[in-house]
């Protein structure tokens, strides 16, 4: 028994996100880890059965919108939205009809923003702690995935915010893996790149494995953050070309941008609930997602896990300890015409840096391109 069951809360359940554009082939990365043991005792949620091809993969229907897979999974389609259908599987759960599952994953319609799906699930009081975002896993077409790319803004987005990026259909006649491959580091240089046959427990690592519940070995947690590549993310110039003809695929890529910020000293508490308050009240739409560990200078010992989605972060969880050697404060941060330099100016301010006054938030707020002191 865990030590949160024995204080009377159950331990939060692992979940993770399944995304990607129209006929990108999440449904076939989704067949296939289904058959994993790694996968035993999950809980699939789509939209409807009849858009997903599982139906070789039933053995019987264990009540309404819900039916058993072979690999002894449950799946069950969205009622009305992804809130009740989260709060009717842990009723389930909770009262014995249906075996305790152990991690959901939630297969979102092509055409999804995973934004609202994730507020939903982070800022929901209840189900922020009975689940815990795992990661978010993006599907992309090495075929169609450029053009969508270009001419879809959702399947961008889904991209910048994906833990892990699986490339797929890299063997059928038109694929530009190598091209795309390239597009998705510059975009997203944090992700883990992927391709189709990569094994489930390689998607399904993340967050949940940093709380003290999970696996914390200091690779996962750099694989989680990513904070190394993004030292290159940082200053990459998104307008070469590669010797390509991608001129507008590269200007449309710039508006996002993935960086990082640390600190060796401690945070003191109140500075970094005010840097949160200012990113998310003043440029929430534009902070796509932003994840981190964080030493606070009341208890440095027991690092805080924070994430967030747009103008929507999850309540902070304290760590029992530093999962690897590095005890700096690293925050990890994808955004959306939003000048990194200028968010580094507002870390350091209430940080206490001299080479910036405390920036005035009025200021921040009305005119975020003007920059104090720059």
């Amino acid at each position: 028994m865990s030590h949160s069951e024995k204080h009377g809360r159950p331990d939060p359940i692992p979940l993770t996100l399944l995304t990607g554009f129209l006929g990108a082939g999440k449904t076939t990365l989704l067949n296939r880890l289904l058959g994993d043991p790694a996968l035993a005792d999950t809980v699939v949620i789509v939209n409807e059965f009849g858009e997903v091809g599982l139906d070789h993969l039933l053995i019987e229907t264990v009540d309404e919108g819900m039916i058993l897979l072979g690999a002894g999974c449950l799946c069950c389609t969205v009622r009305g939205d992804l809130i009740s259908t989260l709060e009717d599987l842990l009723r389930r759960r909770d009262n014995g009809r249906i075996n305790p599952f152990r991690r959901v994953v939630i297969e979102t319609t092509g055409l999804a923003d995973p934004a609202p799906i994730l507020h939903a699930l982070i800022y929901h009081p209840y189900l922020a702690i009975r689940f815990q975002l795992q990661g978010v896993v993006t599907v992309v077409d090495a075929v169609n995935g450029a053009g969508t790319f270009d001419a879809h803004g959702e399947a961008l987005r889904q991209a910048a915010v994906a833990d892990h990026l699986v490339v797929t259909k890299a063997d059928l006649p038109g694929a530009e893996t190598d091209a795309l491959t390239r597009r998705l580091a510059a975009l997203n240089p944090g992700a883990q790149i992927h391709g189709p046959d990569v094994p489930a427990e390689r998607l399904l690592g993340g967050l949940f494995g940093l709380d003290g519940r999970g696996a914390s070995k200091g690779e996962d947690v750099r694989a989680w953050l990513g904070a190394e590549t993004h030292d290159h993310g940082t200053d990459h110039d998104h307008h070469h070309d590669h010797g390509h003809h991608h001129h507008d695929v590269n200007r449309h890529d710039a508006a996002i941008r993935a960086f990082h910020l640390t600190s060796d000293a401690p945070v003191p508490r109140p500075a970094f609930e005010m840097f949160l308050d200012l990113l998310r009240s003043a440029h929430g739409p534009k902070l796509l997602r932003l994840k981190g560990l964080v030493a606070l200078a009341d208890d440095p010992e027991r690092p805080v896990v924070v994430h967030g989605v747009q103008h929507v972060v999850h309540a902070p969880v304290t760590l029992p300890a530093w999962p690897d050697a590095d005890h700096r404060s690293r925050l990890v941060l994808i955004v959306r015409d939003l000048d990194p330099a200028f968010v580094r100016r507002i870390w350091d301010a209430f940080l206490g840096k001299p080479a910036l006054d405390t920036p005035d938030r009025a200021a921040l707020t009305e005119n975020p391109l003007a920059i104090p002191g720059g």
